[in-house]
């Protein structure tokens, strides 16, 4: 019989434990052997749990405990569960996580550490929640080059911006309902300002790419500064506004890589994908674009990505040679200056016809959009593909006689 402990009985740690007692008959057929949970660590007591008997309360119990082959950490953040994660590795026990952060920040090191003593460090719950992606990408997929990876990786997000563009409603509005109803933390700014999306693309960038990606490096913005106004003007672009996550290979073995609000046009697969779901885009060389899509977060969604890389540990009995990267410096990260898009801009002009003619001389043709609502004087428009640092310089340019009021980048997924 293999043994696991689950570090953490919060949402996901309680939903793991039920996930697995729940199809355990099956969970064990697939593992070709028995299973149970010997241990689940937290400080809080639970008498009336019906595994009561299973709380401990000092992790060292675990850690020194042979009959322990799978530890499951999901306290999540990074002290204590670093020093939980490492030293449960370098003991000869494989890992499993939920945690996007210490993915994010210390995969590199821990993947090496498993690699050394023969064993596992799996995530698939990092990223997606209860949407596969991590294993399709590293195995599935692994006869492809990955050339891009774009996607909507974090539910908060997309609500709010599904209620705004369905309902009308105001950033502020939409993220209180977002709170009431569960969506949103009290404090919502590791969503709204793009920190959850960020540290999940750095997780897939550095298994697509094979170097780590650290989240200090990586352009991020939220969606704090988009407005009703913005989205009314997307009727006459078909298209939608969404929060991406997207890194994709460039020349001389660069990558490019940022988080930030996006226009995505209507025939994209990504732009139909509403409330709480996300989606994530994965362009190969040989199979061209590749959506999942699901659920990225939620109690039961993660716990069963979580007890699926539980089975998954149990049947490995060396350390996995596709899941992994290396650590590096990070100066094949292009800067963000040099990416490439188109942009919309709107802005309000001081006179109509100079503004245009100055938007002309600096952007070229731009194709100008219509809103029901638009203020006089206000113009909003979509430019051709451009570098950032020259988007940034004409619109400074521009901003001479006219006042920007927002400015979305354009993507083509």
């Amino acid at each position: 019989m293999q043994k696991i402990a689950v570090l953490g009985y919060g949402v996901v740690g309680s939903g793991t434990v039920e996930v697995f007692y729940k199809n355990k008959d099956n969970l064990e057929k697939k593992a070709g052997e028995e299973l149970d949970i010997k241990y689940i660590l937290d400080l809080r007591d639970f008498p009336d749990s019906p595994y009561a008997d299973k709380f401990v309360k000092d992790f060292n119990v675990i850690l020194n405990d042979p009959e322990v082959r799978v530890v499951t950490e999901v306290i999540g953040g990074i002290k204590p569960s670093y020093d939980f994660v490492k030293s449960s590795l370098l003991a000869g026990k494989s890992v499993v996580t939920s945690n996007k952060e210490l993915v994010a920040k210390k995969g590199a090191e821990l993947l090496k550490i498993a690699h050394d003593n023969h064993v596992n460090f799996f995530f698939e719950a990092s990223v997606g929640g209860g949407i596969p992606i991590i294993k399709p990408i590293h195995a599935c997929l692994e006869a492809n080059e990955i050339d891009a990876i774009a996607g909507i990786l974090n539910g908060t997000t997309n609500f709010i911006l599904t209620k705004m563009f369905r309902e009308g409603m105001s950033f502020d509005e939409a993220l209180k309902i977002a709170q009431q109803l569960g969506y949103a933390e009290r404090d919502p700014s590791a969503d709204v300002e793009g920190a959850d999306a960020c540290r999940k693309i750095c997780i897939l960038a550095s298994l697509a790419f094979g170097r780590h990606v650290y989240p200090e490096n990586v352009h991020t913005e939220g969606i704090t500064n988009v407005t009703l106004a913005d989205v009314e003007y997307m009727d006459s672009f078909d298209a939608k506004i969404k929060l991406i996550g997207c890194a994709r290979r460039e020349e001389n073995n660069e990558i490019s890589i940022g988080v930030f609000p996006a226009v995505i046009k209507d025939e994209s697969q990504l732009s139909g994908v509403s409330d709480v779901f996300n989606a994530i885009l994965v362009r190969g060389d040989a199979t061209g674009d590749v959506v999942f899509y699901g659920k990225g977060a939620g109690k039961l969604p993660t716990a069963s990505a979580v007890v699926s890389d539980i089975v998954s540990a149990v049947k490995h009995n060396e350390t996995s040679r596709s899941l992994g990267w290396s650590d590096s410096e990070q100066s094949f990260i292009r800067s963000f200056d040099e990416f490439t898009c188109a942009n919309y801009v709107r802005l309000k002009a001081g006179n109509i016809d100079v503004t245009k003619a100055v938007i002309k001389a600096l952007f070229g043709d731009v194709k100008y959009l219509s809103s029901n609502k638009k203020e006089e004087n206000e113009l909003a428009f979509v430019t051709d593909v451009m570098k950032e640092k020259d988007a940034v310089s004409a619109l400074e340019k521009v901003s001479d006689g006219a006042e920007i009021l927002g400015r979305i980048r354009v993507l083509d997924y």
